[in-house]
């Protein structure tokens, strides 16, 4: 992954919990990156050692942090030189997430060895529709439901994620109902 996904998970854990408690996840994750470069690819392990261990020294399931760290990286990515970037995919959840493979595409310009994700998009009824998720990396579906609340929360759209295949479980992908409602 790139730096800058550590970078946000860094930021998340200084802003929620201070610096002092960063540096114990850093130490028991045995990651020894001072800085995170924004636009240099990290072996993915590094990530996955990070949750982890955040997990550990906050007391927390990985789920809930991957969960949060979703929510957080909306606002993150906005803030970060990308809020342009995500003006121009959606002024609706349902159309937002139907761009989100073209959102990537964009921003694979920027880092050509990103590997993204694929999201299909379907309305089922009124304010409702499954998000479909597919991706190589396991682990990061709390991930999905946490973006799909920060975009909520970034498109003034009340939210609520359900979960209802999961490839941990053995699905092909996984699979998302969510409720909407836009204030």
């Amino acid at each position: 992954m790139y730096g800058l996904v550590n970078k946000a998970i860094r930021d998340m854990v200084c802003s929620r919990f201070g610096e002092e408690t960063w540096n114990k996840i850093q130490h028991k994750a045995e990651v020894e990156v001072d800085t995170f470069i924004s636009m240099e690819s990290y072996p993915d392990d590094v990530t996955h050692r990070l949750v982890k261990a955040a997990s550990l020294v906050l007391g927390l399931p990985a789920s809930a942090i991957m969960q949060a760290f979703g929510e957080f990286w909306v606002q993150y990515t906005s803030e970060e030189g990308y809020g342009e970037l995500m003006a121009m995919s959606g002024d609706t959840l349902p159309e937002f997430l139907q761009n989100l493979d073209d959102l990537h595409t964009r921003v694979g310009i920027s880092f050509p060895k990103l590997q993204p994700p694929s999201f299909d998009c379907e309305e089922i009824e009124g304010q409702k529709l499954h998000l479909h998720y597919h991706s190589h990396r396991e682990g990061l579906a709390p991930m999905v439901v946490g973006l799909v609340k920060g975009l909520g929360t970034h498109l003034n759209t009340d939210v609520e994620v359900t979960q209802i295949q999961s490839k941990s479980e053995g699905a092909d992908h996984d699979e998302f109902t969510i409720q909407y409602k836009p204030n």
